[in-house]
């Protein structure tokens, strides 16, 4: 390699950062995902997501679904340059049905942004994904949201973040009031006091006068009992609090908070600031070959995402890559470590939700948007120069299933592509009777959103009309030892054995009772919740 491109790439890499918002639902993780582009000048007035007819749409909803019931279900990725970096930010669902687009997501984040409500703390579904980033080993980042609201009191917040999560905290900026005196933060590092105007819903940048802490001119600016209080909880967070460990940060044992408004803009600028200084630059990864850094000079990368339809006008389908090492040129040509093939990358593109731009390069850290005939799956790794294979990403236990049916013969064939077009994407786990006579795909998913979606866009995006059969099971097991242990075993009681669609054995049970009896009545049958992972998906026949 030379010189000249491994200092390229190295200067890339050190500009790059990468980060996924995870959230419970209403937390407000759209409206901060565009106040976030908003300061990066991607957009030059944010939508709020519940937007009247004549506002702007919310950037990151881009589907017809999301955009009538005001909520994230797929994720998207949105990129943008903020002072010397180059930001990619990864959109996740913020409806708990969708949790395991989520993690898929999370594989290709460097780091996460914990987004809380100030008046609910922590929720189930921000617990569930913390679990996630704890698994990956994710520096978080936590946001105490919608301070413009009454809200429970921050160190309280802070205690409930170390109580049930383990995490140790550091303020880097803390509140000054709350609800309607909710006047602006305080800047822990720079030891200044931030006062913000609101300005029309936030939809601008707002308006911010710094004033050093011990001026004069605090005293006018701002009530008395106000600058008692946060003299007080800084005093407290001195003596009590600890120091800011980076080390700590960045292997996910201490979290940096930060309080603010998405609504109206207070903090989120000094949040973004903070967040760029701390956050982790993307990493090594692990593969078939060992631990390899993002300064590799040979390309590599893995699919995370399959996304069909995002241009309606256009019936296109697109797989999300994070670039994990070297440098990414269009119309390079690569290697697919599952198929052995050889793909040409013809149309890459830089993704802004439903906008795209096509891009002619992209280092370790971005994600880039490839043109899917067909060729990828969730999880296949494309390389150049000696073969490696990034690890898998796994398939998480269904907890419903439906069999779905299509009325109307004609349409088979927009059936058959429709439901193989969303299996690969990853919108819902699908699977088969072993009886070959029943050929009604039986889908499997973690939330009764999931089997919504996938019936709206089967009508919208294929036009074929589905009915749903909801079966009784609840719980999903994969048999490690494949078709061979399962008939060695024999007849077996309260399951329905299935496959799934790399035709390996999967058995259903009504409830975990029925699970456990199995078990303790086979214990020779290795039973597992996550499928195993091959490096891929393969492809339905």
């Amino acid at each position: 390699m030379s010189i000249e491109l491994e200092s390229e790439i190295s200067q890339a890499v050190e500009r790059r950062r990468n980060f996924a918002i995870i959230s419970h639902p209403d937390a407000g993780k759209t409206t901060l995902t565009e106040k976030l582009l908003l300061y990066g000048g991607a957009i030059h007035e944010a939508g709020a997501v519940k937007a009247r007819r004549a506002q702007r749409k919310a950037t990151s909803d881009w589907m017809a679904m999301e955009q009538q019931r005001g909520i994230s279900i797929t994720s998207t990725v949105l990129q943008f340059a903020y002072q010397a970096c180059q930001i990619n930010l990864l959109d996740t669902p913020g409806h708990q049905d969708f949790s395991e687009d989520t993690y898929r997501t999370l594989a290709a984040a460097d780091n996460a942004v914990m987004l809380i409500d100030v008046a609910k703390g922590l929720e189930p579904q921000t617990r569930k994904l913390f679990e996630v980033c704890k698994l990956r080993g994710i520096p978080i980042f936590t946001f105490v949201n919608k301070l413009d609201r009454p809200g429970r009191e921050p160190l309280e917040l802070l205690d409930e973040i170390e109580q049930e999560l383990g995490l140790q905290t550091y303020a880097v900026n803390w509140p000054i009031g709350m609800g309607d005196r909710f006047k602006g933060v305080y800047d822990r590092q720079e030891e200044q006091i931030h006062l913000f105007e609101r300005s029309a819903h936030g939809s601008k940048e707002a308006v911010d006068t710094v004033v050093n802490l011990g001026d004069a001119q605090i005293e006018e600016l701002l009530e008395q009992d106000l600058y008692f209080q946060l003299k007080n909880d800084l005093e407290l967070l001195e003596g009590v609090g600890p120091e800011l460990d980076l080390e700590l940060v960045h292997q996910g044992k201490m979290t940096p908070v930060f309080f603010g408004s998405a609504m109206t803009n207070f903090g989120v600028e000094l949040f973004l600031k903070y967040f760029l200084a701390y956050a982790l630059k993307p990493g090594v990864h692990s593969s078939s070959v060992g631990e390899v850094a993002p300064t590799y000079p040979e390309f590599s990368g893995f699919v995370f995402k399959l996304q069909a339809n995002m241009d309606p006008k256009h019936r296109d389908r697109v797989a999300f890559i994070r670039v994990c090492t070297g440098k990414f040129e269009k119309d390079m040509t690569v290697n697919h470590a599952r198929t052995g093939k050889s793909v040409r990358l013809s149309r890459p593109q830089k993704l802004f939700a439903q906008e795209r731009e096509s891009i002619d390069v992209a280092y370790a850290g971005d994600v880039i948007g490839l043109n899917n005939p067909g060729v990828f799956a969730i999880g296949d790794t494309i390389y150049t120069g000696q073969k490696l294979e990034y690890e898998g990403i796994p398939y998480f236990s269904p907890e419903l299933f439906a069999v779905l049916r299509n009325p109307n013969p004609s349409k088979f064939k927009q059936f058959q592509k429709g439901v193989s077009e969303l299996r690969e994407e990853g919108a819902v786990q699908i699977m088969y009777s072993v009886d070959e006579a029943k050929r009604d795909p039986i889908l499997a998913a973690v939330g009764q959103l999931q089997f919504e979606v996938v019936q709206f866009r089967l009508q919208n995006e294929y036009g074929v009309e589905t009915i749903l059969d909801l079966l009784p099971y609840s719980v999903a097991r994969w048999v490690a030892g494949g078709w061979e242990a399962v008939e060695k075993v024999g007849r077996l009681f309260n399951t329905t054995t299935v496959k799934d669609n790399l035709g390996r054995p999967v058995l259903l049970f009504r409830n975990e009772w029925n699970c456990q009896q199995l078990e303790s009545d086979h214990p020779e049958l290795k039973l597992t919740a996550i499928a195993p992972v091959g490096s891929s998906v393969a492809q339905e026949g």
